[in-house]
């Protein structure tokens, strides 16, 4: 049997919705706590090794560069937590509906940018 359907092989003329777009980015957040986590590891082990080694971390954390990597961390697990409660909702059936789901998305985005936008306030 010959298939004669179209085949749409360009991705970037595939247009997502947003519920999809939020839950692919759950999934890159999740990696990107991964990583981050070694970051943070990191800094509690150099805080926990001595007085001159907290004073030293403490001195680090002071510049920019740092606390943005820190902030991207905390903002990555505050996307991934709002989300994942999200789909956890939606797992237990509230939010099934199409409607629903645009609205959950919507909503996740908007209190996950609230709370990025207050942790950025918090560690600057």
């Amino acid at each position: 049997m010959k298939d004669t359907r179209p085949v749409n092989l360009d991705m970037s003329t595939i247009k997502l919705p947003l519920t999809a777009l939020v839950s692919i980015t759950h999934r890159a957040s999740g990696v990107f706590i991964f990583v981050g986590m070694a970051v943070l590891i990191w800094a509690l082990d150099a805080s926990l090794k001595s007085p001159d080694s907290f004073a030293a971390l403490q001195a680090l954390l002071a510049s920019p560069l740092p606390k943005l990597i820190v902030w991207a961390v905390v903002s990555g697990c505050i996307y991934h937590l709002i989300v994942g409660v999200k789909h956890l909702l939606m797992d237990m059936g509230i939010g099934e509906t199409m409607e629903g789901g645009m609205r959950g998305a919507k909503l996740s985005l908007v209190i996950s940018l609230v709370l990025i936008i207050l942790a950025g306030v918090w560690i600057w």
